[in-house]
């Protein structure tokens, strides 16, 4: 057994995670990368959408109308769906969230939140050409689709929403646009909007681990271990690795997404952090049907993205106890919709995978110190957009760490805000 020594301890491995790590790298930081499986990407940041969410401006904030508000009560929705023997721990939480969900709450949430989602592209460009896998981001946008003329003028009133707050860039595509762009999807639908500016990862997991070679290439050290294990030292922190050797550092970087309750509990601090669940799977396309861009069946709630293992179905969210066994009953609400609407062939998984999204009540992550515990730095909470914003606000906290003037205003992320 070694005691190792660093200046920084990042624990998780995640997206989040491995971008704060390659930012205090950056900085002269010696950091290390510390998570439960010894590899990066093996949680949330493997199954998503798989899009740097450049366009999103606006945050998934709980609806505030009476016909979405019923639809999610009767649980028949492939969009939300709830287990009911959680609500008892549930409920408080979604309650914040509706209250956080008001109109003037969402535009606070939005003007913090757009100085990352502006930096999140040049950010994966930046490691994305470091790392060396151009191969792993591709600039083409997604597709939102819609069934009616109702749906569709309420996508136009977004779009022009977002292009007066961020000059947002996109398409509002008639049928003959949709199928110009997407020539093997059944005329189910009215129309559409292009959003061009977020790019498309091809494989979530595979962005994380090369990101976290590039870590490794530069000098960082990777040890698995258990998070929980995080102690005092003297006027530091020692965590120990599985290998039995343990590593002690001033800095300790919480960047665990729906686990890091397990140092904040310990630690003292009460984080409304809530769960969103969510699930994929892959499927093979028929005969030579191809998916060019990811898709959105707004009316539908599902959405297929064209990834290197297949065309990847994944689900809206799941309220339900973290660890819960898997329901993914949305999966089997949406496959029917979706074979109806694009060529899926047989299924290339074994099994649907599930996923959890680390969510606050505002939709702002928690990015900062601990206001109690020197060399304690919270970075996690990134709800739907870990994948697209985690090296944005790793160099937020990078900066924030090493004195430098940050990038963009830190005090709407701080864990105060919660008392």
């Amino acid at each position: 057994m070694a005691e190792l020594h660093a200046d920084v301890v990042v624990l998780g491995a995640g997206m989040v995670g491995v971008s704060a790590a390659l930012h205090l790298q950056a900085r002269g930081r010696d950091a290390v990368l510390f998570d439960k499986h010894g590899e990066a990407g093996e949680e949330t940041s493997y199954g998503n959408a798989g899009l740097i969410e450049r366009a999103s401006v606006f945050p998934y904030m709980f609806p505030r109308d009476l016909p979405h508000i019923l639809r999610y009560a009767f649980n028949r929705s492939t969009e939300a769906h709830y287990h009911l023997d959680a609500l008892p721990a549930v409920l408080p939480w979604l309650w914040r969230y509706f209250r956080a969900s008001s109109p003037a709450g969402a535009m606070r949430t939005a003007r913090a939140a757009l100085p990352l989602i502006e930096r999140s592209l040049a950010e994966h460009e930046a490691l994305v050409a470091a790392a060396g896998v151009p191969d792993l981001l591709r600039r083409t946008g997604w597709i939102k689709l819609f069934r009616t003329e109702a749906s569709l003028a309420a996508g136009v009133a977004e779009l022009q929403r977002a292009q007066a707050f961020a000059g947002v860039e996109a398409d509002v595509l008639d049928r003959p646009g949709v199928s110009a762009r997407e020539p093997h999807l059944a005329e189910v639908f009215t129309g559409a909007i292009h959003w061009r500016a977020p790019a498309f990862v091809p494989d979530p997991g595979a962005l994380a681990k090369a990101y976290a070679r590039l870590f490794r290439d530069r000098g960082g050290r990777f040890l698995a271990g258990d998070a929980r294990t995080l102690d005092k030292d003297g006027t530091g922190w020692r965590v120990r690795a599985a290998n039995g050797d343990a590593v002690t550092a001033p800095d300790i970087v919480v960047a665990l997404g729906p686990w890091s309750d397990i140092v904040y509990d310990a630690l003292g601090y009460r984080i409304p952090l809530g769960i969103k669940r969510g699930y994929h799977m892959h499927f093979a396309p028929k005969g030579n049907a191809v998916l060019n861009h990811p898709l959105l069946d707004a009316d539908r709630g599902y959405l297929l993205a064209p990834m290197n293992r297949g065309i990847r179905l994944t689900t809206g969210a799941e309220f339900a106890r973290r660890d819960a066994p898997p329901t993914p009953v949305q999966l089997a609400r949406a496959l029917p919709e979706a074979r109806r609407l694009f060529p899926l062939g047989e299924a290339v998984d074994d099994a649907p995978w599930m996923g959890r999204r680390p969510c606050l009540p505002d939709m702002l992550p928690v990015i900062g110190p601990a206001p109690r515990h020197a060399g304690i730095w919270f970075d996690f909470g990134h709800q739907h957009h870990g994948l697209t914003l985690g090296p944005a606000t790793g160099r937020l906290l990078a900066e924030m760490m090493t004195g430098e003037t940050p990038f963009a205003d830190p005090a709407p992320f701080s864990v105060t805000r919660f008392g």
